[in-house]
């Protein structure tokens, strides 16, 4: 009998050479033709044949462009320092500025629920989601049954799959134990995320600890490497923070030396807040690595568990995204992000083309591993290099995605040198605390009228504003000045009403300095945002009479931010004494005004950009020196001839 291999090859083939001689003979006869089989006797449908030399060269030319795919993307420098079959280095990873999945991609087939057809708008809008565009229909049609399609995942694990083992190629197995032990080290403190019967480390490895968390415990049972077990449900998560478990939260933080989870990032239904749980857990230094097995590998046995991501996905794109779990969880506070290949010679990979599937050798299942580091977090804020600081505090922070934290980190970092408050002290850990409050409205806006950009301006003027906590009062304050609460009729109506026509950006910059005075049950606070609303309108009429060339925005510009400057801080003027102050005031000197005012944002602007520009010349400068030192450590390796061995502690010769 033919098999599976030569019968898919005879069919692809056959399928081409239709296309070619619908080519060749366009108006000619059918390419299948009726043949009568000499030995039979009877007719069957036979595919015209092409020559040899067509098909060696189209199947080699398609081998090599195959292998050209799995050509590793990176340095000689990293494979050097690497265990063997790194594949993807850690200059080559690209990322979108926010998470770019659908939630659909973190479900099981029995969670999805399928819509009915849709037409017109409706099917345009679940093209749109998940790509920042319009909600997802698909997703709202879902909402409603999601709790009653929900696996249960730890019954599903103990009880349904009770028994059930892994079981690893042998080959695969032992190209797994080789990567760790190539970087676990006897005497560390190991976490295992998705623990079974084996954890598979090499022999002879002492480690001090090994925590395994699973979902069952009969299976942890028959693991005799582990030393503590707990059963923990991975998937139970609070979003943008971590997995709620408080098992886990007794482990503490910065505990452990390395995290190992293998098999398992297939089941995760919210894979950024397990890698999120994984950072918080994990010493500065410490590395977690991330082995996965081919995407068939147990869909005989699990695949009522695994997501639409891992089913629907190739080989290839499974070590993207899980790259991509990395950099959305804690963005660089994951450092040295590698993809690696270590499956055993011959085996299988699933790379989305049929050709590899039909041409390929299986010997076997592929086995990849995608890991990073864990990095230093800045205790303090560096006066060199304040923007770096800020990064590192903002890694964990919730709510912001990566495109935000870009752009806040450059705006904190110039008010911080600007800052000669004698208060800097107070900024690293009241940026943590109140950012993602601000942002948790600024996400509900239009990011078309109010730009992101327009967005970290804002959030940076808040969270730098000494009297800002984002204590309830303040956050009430900003939603109803931001429109996305009833404004109140006695501040913020007449407010909006007398400010209407500035720019958007007067209206942010005016915004960061009202909304810090709430919220400070302080009486003589009270008394000057009473002041500052109640005078506003007179104030405007005032400067206009006095400038009638001005526009009505320019007019409204002068009038509110004279007025918040001079009333809003108790202790500055008296409302009597800024009316007899502004009275005083020449159209000449409220124009001076409005070009200074003008000058400054053009002067910050500037500043902003000469700021960025420096430092993306020193980031230059000091590649330019990381790419000097590589090029000595190549050199140096290609004349050695011996090398140290971290695991026998002694110099071994290199064998070349």
């Amino acid at each position: 009998m033919a098999s599976y291999k030569a019968i898919a090859l005879a069919f692809i083939l056959g399928m081409l050479t239709e296309q070619v001689n619908a080519f060749v003979y366009p108006s000619g006869p059918s390419s299948l033709i009726n043949v009568r089989d000499a030995t039979t006797g009877l007719t069957r449908l036979h595919a015209f044949t092409p020559p040899t030399m067509i098909i060696g060269p189209m199947i080699k030319k398609m081998r090599e462009e195959n292998a050209k795919k799995k050509m590793p993307l990176a340095s000689d420098e990293e494979r050097g320092s690497e265990a063997s079959g790194l594949r993807v280095g850690g200059n080559a990873w690209k990322w979108p500025p926010v998470w770019p999945y659908d939630d659909n991609m973190f479900k099981r087939t029995e969670e999805i629920k399928q819509p009915a057809a849709a037409s017109g708008m409706g099917a345009m809008a679940n093209m749109m989601g998940g790509m920042g565009g319009m909600p997802s229909m698909a997703n709202a049609t879902a909402a409603g049954n999601e709790d009653e399609n929900k696996l249960d995942v730890l019954n599903y694990w103990s009880e349904e799959k009770a028994g059930v083992t892994t079981d690893l190629d042998p080959e695969a197995a032992e190209k797994l134990k080789g990567h760790y032990n190539f970087y676990l080290r006897d005497g560390m403190s190991v976490l295992e995320f998705g623990a079974a019967e084996n954890s598979y480390l090499p022999e002879g490895l002492a480690l001090s600890r090994l925590v395994g968390v699973g979902a069952s415990m009969e299976m942890m049972d028959k693991n005799p490497a582990l030393t503590e077990k707990l059963v923990v449900d991975l998937n139970d998560v609070v979003e943008d923070n971590g997995v709620d478990s408080d098992d886990l939260r007794k482990l503490g933080t910065n505990t452990f030396d390395a995290i190992i989870m293998a098999n398992t990032i297939d089941f995760l239904t919210s894979p950024r807040e397990v890698f999120k749980s994984a950072w918080s857990l994990m010493k500065p230094g410490g590395i977690m690595l991330v082995p996965f097995m081919s995407k068939d590998a147990y869909n005989d046995k699990f695949e009522r568990a695994q997501t639409k991501m891992w089913r629907d996905l190739n080989d290839d794109q499974h070590m993207w995204i899980a790259g991509s779990f990395f950099q959305f969880s804690a963005g660089d506070g994951w450092e040295g992000l590698k993809g690696f290949d270590i499956s055993p010679e011959g085996a299988g990979i699933d790379d989305g083309n049929v050709f590899s599937k039909v041409t390929g050798q299986k010997k076997g299942k592929s086995i990849f591993v995608v890991q990073a580091t864990k990095a230093y977090q800045a205790e303090t804020i560096d006066e060199e290099d304040p923007e770096k600081s800020f990064d590192s505090k903002m890694w964990m922070v919730p709510t912001l995605e990566s495109r935000d934290k870009m752009l806040v980190a450059p705006r904190l970092a110039r008010a911080y040198l600007a800052d000669v408050s004698g208060r800097k002290d107070s900024w690293s850990g009241k940026i943590e605390k109140t950012l993602p409050k601000v942002y948790e409205s600024l996400v509900k806006m239009d990011q078309f009228a109010f730009t992101f950009s327009m967005q970290a301006q804002l959030a940076a003027d808040l969270v730098t504003d000494p009297d800002f906590d984002a204590n309830d009062e303040q956050i009430a304050a900003l939603k109803m000045g931001l429109g996305l609460r009833t404004p109140s009729e006695d501040f913020w109506v007449p407010v909006g009403t007398l400010t209407a026509n500035m720019d958007a950006e007067d209206k942010i910059n005016l915004l960061a300095h009202v909304v810090p005075r709430f919220g400070s049950e302080d009486p003589e606070q009270e008394a000057a945002l009473e002041t500052f609303v109640t005078a506003l309108k007179p104030t405007i009429s005032v400067v206009r009479s006095k400038c009638p060339g001005l526009s009505e925005g320019e007019v409204q510009l002068i009038g509110s931010e004279l007025l918040a400057a001079e009333v809003l801080l108790p202790g500055t003027s008296t409302r009597e004494e800024f009316a007899l102050w502004l009275g005083e005031l020449n159209e000449s000197e409220l124009t001076e005004y409005l070009k200074k005012r003008k000058s400054f944002k053009e002067i910050a602007m500037a500043d902003l950009k000469a700021y960025q520009d420096e430092r993306a010349a020193e980031e230059a400068r000091l590649e330019a020196k990381r790419e000097k030192f590589r090029e000595q450590v190549k050199r140096a390796r290609e004349v050695r001839t011996m090398t140290f061995n971290p695991r026998t502690g002694k110099m071994e010769p290199i064998k070349k």
